[in-house]
């Protein structure tokens, strides 16, 4: 009789060892990427993208962010770069999701950069340097380094951007961290590209704190794309929020001291997933805090 209650008590470790395991299954990543121009690439179950590295500067030399459009799910970013080792276009094509979003020399979807007399001052760089501050299944963040550029005359500046990615959310948390010289204090604008050259955006909803996007793929090069995309930047305590046409993006500000963080989320989305039309996406964008 006393083998029972030990059996029932070994079938109930081993049921509870299963589902640690199960959901211990990693929902983020994020990591460097030098088999691919030094890219650095983060993605949970519902978004991905990347920043652009040393080896890609010049081509384009760009703070931007890169959206890459997936369904909900899987983690899809260490498959597509492995096919890219074979063909350099694969993450062009569909394969549950792709890259067709067009960054150029921007802040592509939801980076920032110094505002000066009415110009994004970006860095002079890509990243140079990253670090991994935590990894868990469902968390991770990073920092990139971007070194000292000359903003304005007599201004130097250099960004620590550290990125937090969490499972489930369709948004990332950023906190910049400028450190600069020859100015009390900065300008600092995060936002989007508009595309106005390709005239992608259908509609768009602007908040005191917020700004978002609803378009279609602004790059098409290797195939066409059927979904729309949604793209955001919401930043708490903004102090301006508007579109520059002559900048071609639409941005958020705040004023920063030297060394003071800069708090604000991206995000995105694709109507082949969760998130099907303008309003969706929308409420999605108000219900960030």
């Amino acid at each position: 009789m006393k083998r029972i209650p030990l059996f029932l008590a070994a079938v109930a470790l081993f049921v509870l060892a299963g589902c640690k395991q199960q959901s211990a299954e990693p929902q983020v990543m994020a990591r460097t990427v030098p088999e691919r121009s030094d890219d650095f690439v983060f993605e949970n179950n519902l978004v991905a993208g990347r920043f652009y590295g040393q080896a890609l500067e010049g081509n384009p030399t760009s703070p931007g962010i890169d959206i890459w459009v997936k369904k909900p799910g899987r983690l899809v970013a260490d498959a597509w770069y492995a096919e890219a080792v074979k063909d350099p276009e694969y993450y062009h094509h569909d394969h549950d999701g792709k890259d067709c979003y067009k960054v150029a020399v921007s802040l592509g979807g939801g980076a920032s950069a110094p505002l000066i007399e009415g110009k994004l001052a970006m860095p002079a760089t890509n990243y140079r340097s990253w670090e991994i501050l935590e990894q868990k299944p469902g968390k991770v963040v990073f920092v990139l380094h971007y070194p000292e550029w000359e903003a304005a005359e007599g201004v130097s500046v250099s960004l620590d951007k550290k990125v937090t990615v969490t499972a489930d959310s369709y948004f990332c948390r950023v906190d910049d961290t400028y450190k600069f010289t020859g100015a009390e204090s900065l300008c600092i604008a995060a936002g989007m590209l508009r595309h106005g050259a390709q005239e992608t955006i259908v509609e768009e909803m602007q908040g005191d704190d917020r700004y978002a996007i609803w378009e279609h793929a602004s790059d098409q090069s290797v195939e066409p794309e059927e979904g729309m995309l949604g793209v955001a930047v919401v930043m708490p305590g903004a102090q301006q929020v508007f579109t520059d046409k002559e900048l071609d993006h639409s941005l958020c500000t705040r004023i920063v001291r030297s060394g003071e963080p800069l708090t604000y989320y991206f995000g995105s989305c694709w109507s082949r997933g969760d998130i099907p039309t303008a309003e969706a996406w929308f409420e999605t964008v108000r219900k960030v805090k």
